[in-house]
Order: structure tokens, then C-alpha cells, then sequence
């Protein structure tokens, strides 16, 4: 049997708030990276995680990632990742005095560590920190080998960090790993209309994604004398066709399996539906689709970004362009929504370009041990009776899709207490994370890390 959990939350919390100090903040050109605050923080888990540094041992990737490995009592035995990322988005510029707290204050207050990255993903980092060192206090040695991946760049995409621990342990590990298990899914509830129980949702495939850049070039001239219609409202015209002809509404794959594990707990005419699917299939969609979140999980997204054009008020443009990101689901790729986007503008005056891109990543099992492993772990962790546990897709992207090769058990969870609400806090502003949710996320990975003994 695991042992339970015993350890001083408010110690924790402050150690935690203490990481949030250092404004490792990503930045898409890699020269801007601040190597100080890295560094800084690379010296503070060293210190504050005695234990884990004696006994595990440490590599920098790819500049400023971090990679532990825990050695297991047997070799043979298939090896675990457990990923987190420590850095984080910027703050954006004059929204500062909108934080209760500074951003990278690491105020711990009204039962909450406060600051930007305190939810997105220092909370991953520090928690598992904090059970390897309980853990390890303890006596313990885990049977297979544990890897602790922590990258530095995946708000930026991963390639320099994620990507590169991904490949060496390629190289490394002459098996599959037996899991991977990163950020993604929560502990949510209303997560369905009319459906107010807790439901940790645990991500088992991510969306892919493209942006395109629509460009239209025109002659330009003086605005006294316009043509019928400008560059600008040539784009805004391609803009809201895409917008008025959103990707069509799909119950099926991982989003279908969801409320397939749902489906008994819910009100008696939600289940009538589910279990009548071929008769009250656009029903059910149209009702899951009525909040945002829902419909993301339904539907490759459509979210026009950046628009750029003109210069001065009496002259005309002669180019416009915008950024439209897509959030794709499974069943379609990077080159059958450019080519959507295509048909429905339908004007050959509009320049279509990809930016590179994502597919969506594999549809990990469900019936797998290493689920059942996380389910019943997430149970153990969290003792609310209600609970369900329920697997999800993950509408954005995260560093694990990089491991899709490496092991068919892919799985994205971090016991946070999530609502809508606590979504408008993660990358704006007053990010923060609860006391009681980071002693949850602590007891999670130290039960987790014992109960891989038993796979």
C-alpha cells in the first residue's frame, strides 16, 4: 500500500512561491532569453530540493531544461516520465496594476500562491519536486526508473527543450516508456451543462494546429478617391466568411469516449440521448457546443488573431494582413484545413500561407493499466465520493505530443481545481493556484510515483 501523505502545507507553499520569483519568461526570439532567471532557478530547486539532488542525478537539455533520472530497483523494467515546464508567458505590458499581487511577487495570500506561472506549469514542477523529496525521505526507491523532464521553451513550442529530452531519451531507452504524463487535464466541474459534479478529466490526444496568414495587396492611393472595396475590407470580408462557416460539430474519438465514461453518472434524459446517439446525435452536439469549451472539443476552432494594415488615416493600404490560428482536432490535418480555408473564402485575391503547423497527436488508450494506474491514483489523491474520472482531449498543445513515438500511453493531468473562472487567470492576469489544490498535486504524484511499483 502507498504510503499517505504527511507534509507542512505552509512550508510548501512558500518553497513553491519562492520558484515563482524568477520571471523565466519565453520568448519566440531564443536571443531575448532571460538566462539569468533560469539560472537563478535551476540554483533555487538545487537548494531547496537537497535530497533529490543527492540521490537523482541531473542534466541540462538543450540550454536550460532540466532532466532527472531516478534510477529503479529493475533495469528491465519500462521506464515513466513525469513532465512539467518551467517557463511562462509574459505579463502583458500595462495590465500590471491589475494583479492583486506583482506577478512574480510569490505572494502566498488568501489561501493562494499568487504570480504568473503559479498555475501554468510551475505548479507541475514544484509538485513533483516536492514528492520526490518526501518520497525520498521516506526511504523510498521506485522499481522502474522514473525520468523527471522539466522544459524551459514550451510557450514557445518545445524544440529546444521537450523536443530534445524526447530524442535523447530515444536514444537512451531501448524500449517504449510505460507512460508519459504532463500538463493538460484538471479537476473541473459544470464541465457539461446541467452536469455539476467534479470530473478529473485526463487528456489522452491534443489538438494539432496551424495559423495562416491571408494577405491582400492593393494600389494604394489617396483615401479621397476608394475603390468599392480596400485591402482592409477585402480581409475583414475573407475573415468573416471563415468566422460564419465554422468546422462542422463531431461526436467521435476521444471527445465520444469522454461521455461514453460519463454517460452512466448524468441526468436520466442525458443518458436517454447518449444511449440513442443515432437518433439525438445533433441534439447532444448542439447542446455540448453551447459554451466555448465544449465546442473546442467538438470542432477544429477558428480564432483570427493579428490583423495588420494601413498607416495614416487619408491614405489607402496597399497590403493587409492577419493571422487566423486553428485548433484541429483529430480526423483532420494542417493541409485539409488550409484547404477548407480555401474553399470557403473563395477569392482569389486573398494570399494563403501556412505557418508550418501540428497535426493533432495519437488518441492514447483508455483500457490501458498505466489509465487505470492515473484513474485510481486521482481517486486515492482526491477523497471526494462524487468524483469521476473521465479521459478528455486537450485543446492546446503541450511538450508531450513530442513522446507520441516513444510510448502508446500518452496522458495530460494535474489535479487542479479548474472552472471558468480559474481559465481567464492562466496566461492573464492575477494568475494563481490554490494552497490546498498544490498539497493535492503533491499527494497526486508521490502516490502516483509508488503506484507505478504495481504496473
Amino acid at each position: 500500500e502507498p504510503v499517505v501523505l504527511n507534509i507542512g502545507g505552509a512550508a510548501a507553499a512558500e518553497r513553491f512561491a519562492g520558484g515563482v520569483r524568477f520571471p523565466t519568461i519565453s520568448n519566440q526570439d531564443p536571443a531575448q532569453l532571460d538566462t539569468v532567471a533560469f539560472c537563478g532557478l535551476h540554483e533555487y530547486v538545487t537548494a531547496t530540493y537537497p535530497r533529490t539532488h543527492e540521490t537523482l542525478s541531473r542534466e541540462i537539455v538543450g540550454g536550460f531544461s532540466l532532466l532527472y533520472t531516478w534510477r529503479g530497483r529493475d533495469p528491465a523494467l519500462e521506464p515513466v516520465v513525469l513532465m512539467g515546464h518551467m517557463d511562462v508567458v509574459p505579463v502583458i505590458p500595462g495590465t500590471e496594476s491589475g494583479w492583486t499581487h506583482p506577478p512574480f511577487g510569490g505572494v502566498v495570500a488568501d489561501g493562494f500562491i499568487w504570480g504568473r506561472g503559479s498555475t501554468d506549469d510551475k505548479s507541475s514542477v514544484f509538485a513533483i519536486l516536492e514528492a520526490a523529496e518526501w518520497l525520498l525521505g521516506q526511504g523510498f526507491q521506485p522499481a522502474r526508473t522514473i525520468y523527471l523532464a522539466f522544459g524551459h521553451d514550451e510557450e514557445v513550442g518545445g524544440v529546444r527543450g521537450a523536443r530534445e529530452i524526447a530524442r535523447l531519451l530515444g536514444q537512451r531507452v531501448p524500449g517504449d516508456l510505460a507512460f508519459v504524463l504532463d500538463e493538460g487535464g484538471a479537476v473541473t466541474n459544470g464541465l457539461v451543462t446541467g452536469f455539476d459534479v467534479p470530473v478529473a478529466i485526463v487528456g489522452v490526444a491534443e489538438k494539432g494546429s496551424v495559423s495562416l496568414t491571408l494577405t491582400v495587396q492593393a494600389a494604394g492611393g489617396h483615401s479621397s478617391t476608394p475603390p468599392r472595396q480596400t485591402a482592409i475590407g477585402i480581409l475583414s470580408a475573407a475573415i468573416t466568411k471563415l468566422e460564419a462557416n465554422p468546422f462542422p460539430l463531431a461526436l467521435d474519438g476521444a471527445a465520444l469516449n469522454m461521455f461514453d465514461y460519463l454517460g452512466p453518472e448524468m441526468p436520466f434524459t442525458a443518458r436517454l440521448a447518449l444511449a440513442n446517439r443515432w437518433l439525438f446525435n445533433p441534439l447532444i452536439k448542439r447542446n455540448i457546443a453551447k459554451t466555448a469549451s465544449g465546442a473546442s472539443m467538438l470542432r477544429t476552432t477558428t480564432a483570427a488573431t493579428i490583423f495588420n494594415a494601413g498607416v495614416k488615416s487619408n491614405v489607402l493600404p496597399i497590403s493587409a494582413t492577419a493571422l487566423v490560428n486553428f485548433r484541429i482536432r483529430p480526423g483532420e490535418t494542417v493541409e485539409t484545413v488550409t484547404e477548407r480555408a480555401r474553399r470557403v473564402i473563395d477569392d482569389e485575391r486573398v494570399q494563403i500561407t501556412a505557418g508550418g503547423g501540428r497535426n493533432p497527436s495519437p488518441v492514447s488508450d483508455t483500457e490501458s493499466a498505466p489509465f487505470r494506474l492515473i484513474t485510481q491514483t486521482i481517486r486515492q489523491a482526491i477523497p471526494d465520493p462524487g468524483l469521476l474520472v473521465a479521459p478528455y482531449l486537450v485543446p492546446g498543445g503541450t511538450d508531450a505530443r513530442y513522446y507520441s513515438e516513444r510510448s502508446r500511453n500518452v496522458y495530460r493531468f494535474l489535479p487542479a481545481r479548474a472552472n471558468p473562472e480559474t481559465m481567464l487567470r492562466v496566461h492573464g492576469t492575477n494568475e494563481r493556484f490554490s494552497v490546498d489544490g498544490f498539497l493535492e498535486s503533491i499527494k497526486f504524484f508521490a502516490l502516483l510515483i509508488q503506484n507505478t511499483d504495481e504496473l
